[in-house]
Formats: structure tokens, C-alpha cells, sequence
């Protein structure tokens, strides 16, 4: 599939999706959202797939929305574009059910959009060069994708409220101490590093389980006991009780070896999520 706006990449097992429009600091548009959900349906598809990078070319990881894009932005066939939250929310939905873990590698700006659409990513590690806004209310604009569920939950309610309430634009390092990020890099280490985590997930551990633990734990986040995740866990046992990947993990113990896993995400049983 050819992309425009962004650079879509597999090697190793690993996609990397590159916010591409340096000129404009990577700003999101229609067709960006369109490109990024179409990359996300091709690494969903792709069982060689098992783990996904997202960047930015340039300084910048995405300015937020491009505002200067006005009607251009607007359909062809004449109807008005989505609102930016409608817009920019339909990614972080995309990422929440996405059933492979998500690395964010933020090389620099990260504002508006380009902040809100991190959250649903499972692991943000940063440059020392990483710039981080909510500025919604800079803007008289309301939070968008997501990012007043997102948030709090992952730097609690304060500081989630502080940032949102001011808007501010904030460093690297206020990032990291808030737990927004994980780590902070210098910028020449920032896709080795980020590569190097992915590249363990792919080679170390089993797609299946993977995918069961990524989506247990952002669905867990929404229930009201643990019992629901205690029988959905019960349900994956059971799936996968005498599989390939089982017998696999056990005998590459035993032989102190690297595992080779074969069980693919799209396998994944649906039942495991019934109610």
C-alpha cells in the first residue's frame, strides 16, 4: 500500500510507522488519520508482524492538528469533515483493541494530538529533545482522543488535571518524573532503544499471550471486579492448554534456549473475551 503521509516499515518483526510530514512538524490531517488506521489494519493483519514503533521524521513527533489545512481537509465527495476530536479519536480506538504492543519513540514536539494519540500506546520513551502539550484549553477546545480516560490512569488525576487545566508545553524530564514516559534517551539512541525493545517482545515471547496480556490489561482497566479478568485469564489457559507455543515455552526453558514460537495473533480465540 502506498502512503503519503507516513512511512510504513516491517523488518524483523517489527513495523515501524513514521509520522511523515517534516515540513509541517508531522501536524495530523485527514489523510494522515486515514494512513496511520490503514498501517494499524496492515500490522493487525500481518501475523509476521509482532510489535509496532511509531515516530516522527524531522523535530518534531506531530505538532497536534494541522490548522491551516482548512477545507482541504473536507471529503471529496463535498461533506464536511469530522471534528478533530472525531478525527484524531477513531486512532486511539484503533490501538485500544489493537491486538500487539505499541511503542512510542517520541523524537520531539508531541502537542495536542501528538500528545493524546501516545496514550493508548503501551510503552513512550522519549529524546531528551521530547516536548509535551495537552493544550486543548489554550486553544478553547475540549481534550480529544481519549485523553480524559487516558490520562489519569496514567499519571493519576492531579497531575492529569494539572496538565489539561494549563495547557503548558513541558519537557522531557517532567515526562519521565510524571511516569508519561518511561525513559528518556539522547536523540541518536532513541530508535535503537526503541527498536531494542520491540525486537525483544518479538523474539522472546509468544504472540498469543502477548495479545491476551495487552488486552486484559487495558480492558481491565474498565472492570468493576477482578473476577473478570481472573475468568477471561481462566479462558486463555484453557486455550491455549497443550498448544504449540505452550510446549514450546516449556522446552526452550528446560533447554536453555531462545524460544520459537509459531501461535499467530490472528488465532487468537474470541471466546476468550465472552461474557
Amino acid at each position: 500500500m502506498d502512503f503519503e503521509e507516513i512511512v510504513y516499515d516491517v523488518e524483523r518483526n517489527v513495523a515501524t510507522v513514521t509520522l511523515y510530514r517534516p515540513e509541517k512538524m508531522n501536524a495530523q490531517t485527514r489523510q494522515m488519520t486515514e494512513e496511520i488506521n490503514s498501517a494499524l489494519d496492515l500490522a493487525r493483519a500481518d501475523d509476521g508482524v509482532r510489535a509496532v514503533i511509531f515516530t516522527g521524521a524531522g523535530r518534531a513527533f506531530c505538532a497536534g492538528s494541522d490548522m491551516s489545512s482548512g477545507p482541504s481537509s473536507a471529503p471529496a465527495d463535498g461533506s464536511p469533515p469530522p471534528p478533530p476530536s472525531e478525527r484524531s479519536g477513531n486512532i486511539t480506538l484503533n490501538l485500544f483493541t489493537f491486538p500487539k504492543p505499541v511503542i512510542a519513540a517520541v523524537n520531539g514536539a508531541a502537542v495536542g494530538f501528538g500528545a493524546s494519540s501516545l496514550l493508548a500506546m503501551d510503552i513512550r520513551i522519549c529524546s531528551t529533545q521530547g516536548r509535551f502539550g495537552f493544550v486543548y484549553s489554550k486553544r478553547g477546545i475540549p481534550p480529544e482522543s481519549g485523553a480524559t480516560w487516558f490520562l489519569p490512569r496514567i499519571v493519576g488525576v492531579e497531575q492529569a488535571l494539572t496538565w489539561l487545566y494549563s495547557g503548558r508545553v513541558f519537557g522531557a524530564d517532567e515526562a519521565l518524573k510524571a511516569g508519561l514516559v518511561s525513559e528518556v534517551v539522547e536523540p541518536d539512541a532513541l530508535m535503537d532503544r526503541a527498536n531494542a525493545i520491540a525486537e525483544e517482545i518479538a523474539t522472546q515471547s509468544a504472540p498469543l499471550s502477548v495479545a491476551f496480556a495487552r488486552q486484559a490489561v487495558w480492558r481491565g482497566l474498565g472492570a468493576s471486579h477482578p473476577r473478570e479478568l481472573w475468568e477471561a485469564e481462566s479462558r486463555m489457559t484453557r486455550a491455549l492448554r497443550g498448544s504449540p507455543d505452550s510446549r514450546e515455552g516449556v522446552a526452550s526453558f528446560l533447554e536453555q534456549r531462545l524460544p520459537n514460537f509459531t501461535g499467530r495473533v490472528s488465532e487468537l480465540p474470541a471466546e476468550v473475551w465472552d461474557d
